[in-house]
């Protein structure tokens, strides 16, 4: 029975097909186009495989060129920390007479963090000094290496080791270390600061580099510093890679096909750029299997295509030898080209459309309908594919965002493509945020893909962030202000318009940070960034450049009392006071104004000028702004040009000792001698304190004018003794700074013994403002000194803000009222009452007083009526050089 049906059949098939070929002698052509097909068929599959293939490996060597790039970034920032915070520790245990105590600043809460492992100071021998870990439990030989480089080497540069395991905690951390100096630049130990790996490779994010993403740090010899695969190979001595990698570019790109390179044999496409500042290179690595799954999804997918493509074609060669009428053939075609058609589009992520134009009746395009569409399209507009077929699009869209896609739609029409990634404004009823858009005429419309690209949009932002924004305040960066200032200046000069900077410091933010702590200083500069944020514009930017400096762009400026008023605004704003740790504070603004194109036309002179400004308005009270002025720069540079020569006449010794009698008021005899020092400039001359003081002590060059002074007073009273000169005390000032820069009384010692001398012919001149501080504190510094038997005086007395209390419990020998009360003594009876109390109370607290500024037998008279004990000023003499002294040590009387 089966084989009579099968005969049947394929007799019916047999008389079909000859009738085929009678009517249709081209029917034999057939199996070679067939053939033709499936070849070109497979042609162009492994075409669009490979092609697929090298743009998933393009893409993936641009990610891992940007997150390199991002990598080298924040571990440059994070050694630039490192590298301040060591300097920092070199700076303040050098100048402290090495009494500066890790100890005491871990128990303030400053290094603290979880990455510092170890900060420590090892001396000369390589013993820690102190350390943020108990000393006793210190053993650590890996740093033998570093010692040696530092001893035998006068540089200064931080050195890095690669990671290593610490004996005393077992645990693998990174050295980072600088040389340490005594007076004499000889060796004196250097600073160590031991990080742990796991710091370095904070930077990792699954969402960028995938779970078995690789970062790894390498010293540009090739040798591998620390290295991580994910969270299976964490940051530490087990390294990722099995082998040095030699990198012989600055930066690049790689697919490393090689399995045997890393220790889970995974290829990976690898990217690198060396650091700015140091040894290293930033290395990041993405997983070639895990880049390329969506590749080989894809090359599944065409390649069951061209499998059932072939068959298909197999099919329809034969199916078409057997058919009777074209018609047939036609229907059959169109059928199976529909279908591939179907296949093809329903296989993506991506949305596809096939959109008719709407004419009006004179040709030109008022909308587009919606022809045809796969499932991921049509579900972008939260629609199924037939609601979607057959819509126009005008009833999707808002009528100004309608206007706006017809415009893009028209333009492909005309021009056969266009081609664009866009962020989606708030009417769009696409379910997306940012989208690429591929548009292609087809016939009398258009063909359209769109994809969803936002997820690597957020991405391109975050890297985009972590480059731009400051991680404290959220404000733009200087990173991001070297970019944009520039094109804001363009933008200036093709409108027309003005631009401007405001060079924004703060006052008193020192302060902040010195008695409420860093944490306390941060949250102010958070509050700093919503101040100023709320009195601008949408158009105007803040920038946080660093510390505690700002920069406020205008743009564009139309009005020219448009800066000021902003300026106004901000000062205002500040005049707030605000709350940090159950305390009230006021910190002010000071603002420097700089307006292209008056006051430059380039980055660099705008911010330098506007910087000018603001120093100018912190030279002159603080608090308030101006504008940039071409003489502002002069009085700038004439200051620099001082401290320049000030420095230089440091290391040249430009300066003499003159000398100043003190006389007893009853006896008329010499007391006491005090120290002025005078700068001898080779082309000026005798330049006085009043003229340099001020900018040592900014500077800090007032520390080495001090010692100068203690040794040249020194000095000189030795060369009296050889002399055979009568002795007398001579005292020395010492400024606020060096006061509370410590080791005051340790100096003194020193340089009495350098030049062998009794304590009691040294006296010490301490002024009101220096003792202002922490009672313990001053306490200990002039208990110190006193126990010497070293006189300590109050000066210029009545400028400051002792009070008797204060001057009690300090224990103060010599009390020297200021120049202006004396002054006022023959003006007033308000100022003889005054002086008067003053003398009484300095009386009263067993202390000599001592009237400064004495010109006239008037006034002498009226300090000898009022009990005032001593005198010093122009009445008995001038300050003079040391050969001028002799004749009044040996006269008798002086007044």
């Amino acid at each position: 029975m089966k084989q009579t049906k099968f005969t049947s059949v394929f007799s019916k098939w047999v008389t079909e097909f000859l009738l085929l070929k009678k009517s249709y002698p081209f029917i034999f052509i057939w199996p070679c186009i067939c053939i033709v097909t499936i070849v070109i068929i497979w042609a162009i599959t492994n075409t669009q495989i490979a092609h697929d293939k090298k743009q998933v490996q393009s893409d993936a060597l641009k990610d891992v060129a940007s997150l390199s790039r991002a990598y080298a970034q924040y571990l440059n920032r994070s050694f630039e920390q490192i590298d301040q915070i060591s300097m920092h520790v070199k700076y303040d245990w050098e100048n402290s007479n090495k009494s500066f105590s890790l100890e005491k600043l871990k128990k303030q809460g400053l290094f603290t963090a979880s990455q510092f492992a170890v900060l420590a100071i090892l001396n000369d021998l390589a013993e820690p000094v102190t350390s943020t870990t108990p000393i006793e439990k210190w053993q650590d030989t890996t740093l033998r290496g570093q010692f040696y480089f530092h001893k035998n080497n006068i540089s200064s540069e931080m050195q890095i080791s690669l990671p290593v395991v610490v004996n005393s905690s077992g645990k693998p951390v990174i050295h980072f270390t600088r040389r340490l100096d005594n007076i004499d630049d000889s060796f004196a130990g250097m600073v160590v600061i031991s990080i742990s790996p796991d710091y370095l490779s904070s930077f990792y994010d699954f969402q960028s580099l995938g779970i078995n993403g690789l970062l790894a740090v390498l010293s540009t010899d090739g040798r591998i510093g620390a290295s991580r695969i994910g969270d299976r190979i964490p940051f530490g001595l087990t390294q990722a890679v099995s082998q040095d990698i030699p990198l012989r570019t600055f930066e690049g790109t790689k697919l490393i096909s090689d399995e045997k390179l890393f220790i889970d044999h995974e290829p990976r496409f690898l990217g690198w750029q060396k650091l700015e500042s140091y040894p290293f290179y930033a290395v990041v690595g993405l997983s070639e299997s895990e880049l390329m799954r969506s590749h080989f999804d894809l090359l599944k997918r065409h390649r069951v295509s061209a499998i059932q493509g072939t068959i298909f074609i197999l099919l329809f060669g034969i199916i078409s030898t057997t058919m009777a009428t074209r018609l047939a053939w036609r229907k059959h075609e169109a059928r199976g080209v529909s279908d591939t058609y179907r296949l093809a589009t329903e296989g993506t992520d991506e949305g596809f459309y096939i959109l008719n134009a709407t004419r009006d009746i004179k040709g030109k395009i008022i909308d587009f309908q919606f022809a045809d569409c796969n499932a991921r399209g049509a579900n972008f507009f939260g629609l199924n594919r037939e609601e979607l077929i057959g819509v126009n699009m005008s009833s999707l869209q808002g009528e100004n965002y309608f206007n706006t896609l017809l415009e893009i739609y028209s333009k492909a029409m005309e021009t056969g493509f266009y081609e664009d990634e866009y962020k989606l404004p708030e009417e769009s009823p696409l379910n997306m945020v940012w989208a690429r858009r591929r548009l292609a005429r087809s016939g009398s419309g258009l063909a359209v893909t769109i994809q969803d690209v936002s997820a690597k949009k957020e991405a391109e932002e975050q890297l985009s962030a972590l480059a731009n924004k400051d991680s404290l305040t959220g404000l733009y960066n200087r990173n991001w202000f070297l970019y944009y200032l520039p094109q804001a200046i363009q933008r200036a000069k093709t409108d027309q318009t003005k631009l401007a900077l405001l060079f924004l410091d703060l006052d008193g933010f020192k302060n902040v940070n010195d008695t409420q702590g860093h944490a306390a200083g941060d949250r102010l500069l958070k509050i700093v960034a919503s101040r100023l944020q709320s009195v601008l514009r949408p158009t105007d930017n803040v920038v946080r450049l660093g510390g505690d400096e700002f920069v406020v762009a205008l743009e564009p400026v139309v009005r020219e009392n448009k800066p000021g008023r902003v300026a106004e605004r901000i000062i205002e704003a500040f005049q707030q006071p605000l709350w940090l740790g159950g305390q009230k504070h006021v910190v002010g603004a000071s603002i420097g104004i700089s307006v292209y194109p008056d006051d430059g036309e380039d980055t660099e002179t705008l911010l330098k000028n506007a910087d000018i400004a603001m120093y100018s308005v912190k030279a002159s009270g603080k608090g308030h702004y101006n504008f940039y002025k071409p003489e502002l720069y002069a009085k700038i540079k004439s200051r620099f040009e001082m401290e320049q020569s000030l420095i230089q006449a440091v290391e040249l010794d430009q300066f003499v000792l003159y000398y100043q009698p003190r006389v007893n008021v009853i006896s008329g005899k010499l007391t006491s001698m005090e120290a002025l020092i005078r700068w001898i400039h080779p082309e000026r001359g005798v330049i006085p304190p009043v003229e340099f003081i001020s900018i040592a002590e900014e500077t800090g060059l007032i520390l080495k004018l001090g010692e100068m002074v203690m040794d040249k007073a020194c000095q000189q009273i030795s060369d009296w003794q050889r002399m055979g000169l009568p002795p007398f005390p001579l005292s020395i000032n010492v400024s606020a700074k060096q006061f509370h820069a410590g080791g005051l009384q340790k100096k003194l010692v020193y340089f009495l013994e350098k030049h062998n001398l009794s304590a009691q012919l040294i006296e010490v001149e301490i002024t009101e403002s220096a003792m202002m501080g922490e009672d313990s504190n001053i306490m200990a510094e002039l208990s110190a000194i006193r126990s010497l038997g070293i006189q300590l005086l109050v000066d210029d007395f009545g400028t400051g803000y002792s009070s008797l209390s204060q001057l009690q419990r300090l224990d103060m020998d010599v009390l020297k009222i200021d120049r202006v009360f004396t002054n006022e003594l023959t003006r007033s009876q308000e100022g003889g009452i005054f002086f008067k109390a003053i003398v009484s109370m300095a009386h009263a607290l067993n202390m000599t007083v001592v009237a400064e500024g004495v010109e006239t037998k008037e006034q002498l008279n009226l300090l000898r009526d009022l009990s005032c004990d001593e005198v010093q000023g122009y009445l008995i003499s001038r300050p003079v050089p040391a050969d001028e002294l002799p004749r009044m040590m040996t006269r008798e009387f002086l007044i």
